[in-house]
This record gives C-alpha cells, sequence and structure tokens, in this order.
C-alpha cells in the first residue's frame, strides 16, 4: 500500500486586508513541505488544478515540474487534470516532459473536475461535461500507448498518423487513474478501461461507498481484468495534530473557512462545528485527529476497501506552513508505520 498527500494549495483570507494570501509564498512553501514528504519516505504526491482566486495552482504541470528537481523518490502526479477542459496531446506532452525531468515519477489523475472554473476558461460548455471527459479520456490513452496517432472525435481536429513527442522516460507509459466522486458511470468507465481508480471521500461516511467499490470490481473483473493488476485509492481530506483540541482550536476555523467559501457557490450552509466533529468521528470521511485516530480509520478503510493507495488531503483551508510540516511529519512517522504494522499482521 502506497501513502501520498494531497494539496490544492489554498490561500488563506484576510479580513484586515481583504485580500487572499500571496500565490507565491504559498507555492515557495509548498516546494518545502513536498521536500518534507520526500526525505520522510512519503511515495506519492498529488496536486490539483484550480482557477479560482483562494488556490495557488492552476498549472499542475508546472509546480510538480518545479518539485522533481527538489525531490528525489517521491511520485509527481495530478490530483486531479480536468481532462474534459484540457487538450490531451499537450497533456501527454508535459507529463511526459515532467517523467523525463524526475526520471519517471510523473503521474496524472484525470477527472471531469468537481469545479467548473476551466469550462468557460478554455471555451467549453458545461452542457459537454460528460461527453468531453470520455473523448479526450480515449485520446489521452490512446497518446501515452502509441507514438505515431490517427484518431477523429467530435470535439478535437482529427490526428493522422501524427508523431507524439517527447515520450515518457525509457518508452514507458504513463500511469493514468481515474479519479472519482461516486458517480457510477465514472466508476463503469474505470473498470472497462481496467484503470486505477482513485476513490474521493470528502462527505458522509466512508461505509457509504462500499457500494461504489463493489461495483468497480465487479466491472473490472467483468471486463476480463485479472484482479491481481487491481489499484484503489483513496483520497480524502486529512490533518494530523499533536492532540484533538488544537484541532479544534487551531484548525477547525480555517477548514470551515474555505468550506464556507466553496459552499456559497454551491448553495451549501454555513459549515459547522457539529459538522466538523462529525466527519472528525470514527464514522466520519474526515481523516483528522491525533496519530492513532487517524491511522485507525485509514486502517479500517483499508481493510473494507482492500486499497493500495490513500492519498491525505492536508492543505484546504491554508492551515498555515509550520502546522502543515507538522501534520506531514506525523503522518510520515507515526501514522503510515502503524498503518503498515496492523495490514501486516492483518
Amino acid at each position: 500500500m502506497e501513502f501520498g498527500i494531497g494539496m490544492f494549495g489554498d490561500l488563506a483570507y484576510s479580513g484586515q486586508s481583504g485580500k487572499f494570501r500571496p500565490a507565491e509564498q504559498r507555492l515557495a512553501e509548498m516546494v518545502e513541505e513536498i521536500k518534507l514528504a520526500d526525505q520522510l519516505g512519503l511515495d506519492v504526491v498529488a496536486l490539483g488544478e484550480h482557477h479560482r482566486a483562494d488556490y495557488a495552482i492552476a498549472s499542475t504541470e508546472v509546480m510538480l515540474a518545479a518539485l522533481a528537481s527538489v525531490t528525489k523518490n517521491i511520485k509527481l502526479a495530478s490530483g486531479v487534470t480536468v481532462l474534459s477542459s484540457a487538450d490531451p496531446v499537450k497533456v501527454y506532452q508535459d507529463y511526459a516532459t515532467l517523467d523525463l525531468l524526475s526520471s519517471g515519477r510523473a503521474e496524472i489523475i484525470a477527472g471531469r473536475g468537481s469545479f467548473i472554473e476551466s469550462f468557460p476558461l478554455y471555451g467549453y460548455r458545461l452542457e459537454d461535461y460528460d461527453a468531453l471527459f470520455s473523448e479526450k479520456l480515449e485520446l489521452l490513452l490512446t497518446v501515452n500507448r502509441d507514438k505515431t496517432v490517427s484518431w477523429r472525435g467530435k470535439f478535437r481536429q482529427a490526428l493522422q498518423e501524427q508523431e507524439i513527442y517527447p515520450r515518457a522516460l525509457g518508452g514507458r507509459q504513463i500511469p493514468v487513474w481515474i479519479a472519482v466522486g461516486g458517480t457510477p458511470a465514472s466508476i463503469r468507465r474505470a473498470g472497462i478501461l481496467g484503470l486505477p481508480m482513485m476513490l474521493a471521500i470528502i462527505g458522509g461516511t466512508p461505509a457509504q461507498f462500499g457500494d461504489h467499490v463493489e461495483y468497480y470490481r465487479k466491472i473490472y473483473t467483468d471486463s476480463g481484468h485479472s484482479l491481481d493488476n487491481l489499484q484503489l485509492g483513496v483520497h480524502s481530506h486529512t490533518f494530523v495534530a499533536a492532540s484533538g483540541s488544537s484541532l479544534l482550536s487551531d484548525y477547525f476555523p480555517s477548514y470551515a473557512a474555505q468550506m464556507d467559501r466553496v459552499g456559497r457557490s454551491r448553495g451549501w450552509p454555513p459549515y459547522s462545528r457539529s459538522q466538523f466533529e462529525a466527519g472528525v468521528s470514527s464514522h466520519g470521511a474526515l481523516f483528522m485527529g491525533e496519530p492513532k485516530e487517524v491511522a485507525d480509520k485509514i486502517i479500517k478503510v483499508s481493510k473494507m476497501f482492500g486499497l493500495t493507495r490513500f492519498i491525505a488531503h492536508m492543505d484546504v483551508g491554508d492551515p498555515g506552513h509550520e502546522a502543515m510540516k507538522e501534520s506531514i511529519a506525523l503522518f510520515a512517522n507515526e501514522v503510515v508505520p502503524a498503518v503498515k504494522k496492523a495490514l501486516q499482521g492483518s
């Protein structure tokens, strides 16, 4: 089982200045945080793409390329590439370049996107949301597999015997995961294609996603793929604190503020402390608390689903650089060893 961290580059908002924290400051901090994750032996980092004032990363590939020069072992993944509003050929070229820079550590976690700002930004119709993703995923997988491509679709200019360069390190295929939030069509697509699936569990309880996992496994095997090759990950909001009281006093306000910023655009009610406490509970979807509490929840969910990867998404609300470093260190030094020990003994 692999363990990683996820980040979107959240930017805290200052009521005094009426501005978000400078993006350049947060990006520099993220480099230091991911260097630390690499030094502590975590397996993967997944960075998300957003096009809003409250997030620092719009160009995930550029940020991952910067990380390639300051890390040695950690896999460098998008989390997610909003493929519906991207050009698959350019996505492949960017990640093939990243793969060469990082000695074969690039990965793509592709999704339709839970935020929609990229669609008008790049000139796509939201009505074509799923059709765009389906077609562009087909092209991405084709380009990933074949150096010379002939292809025709509905939304993009056709390719005729077109050679695509550069190629990934040693001619390998870049690992491509499908990110899903529980939509049956997305789960079915991942299973039919035999692609690894990354399940985002943000709200409710992890147990509610059991049917989704079983559906994926069924479609995967019915499509002729061996369970020996199945890869399944969970990506969830995570924060590891030295004490539960500090989690509530220091982190909850930042987390709630970001959830409210997102929620206002989606018609959600204000995020409450009771919601947070329910999420942090042993049955909730927030992997937050003291190291043992976080480890116990990951162990439970891993055994429930048969996970091969867990991504701890840590920077929701921009909790601060020192708090982030402490959370990463606690996760790597205490949570991960406890999970590995428990799973090896099960």
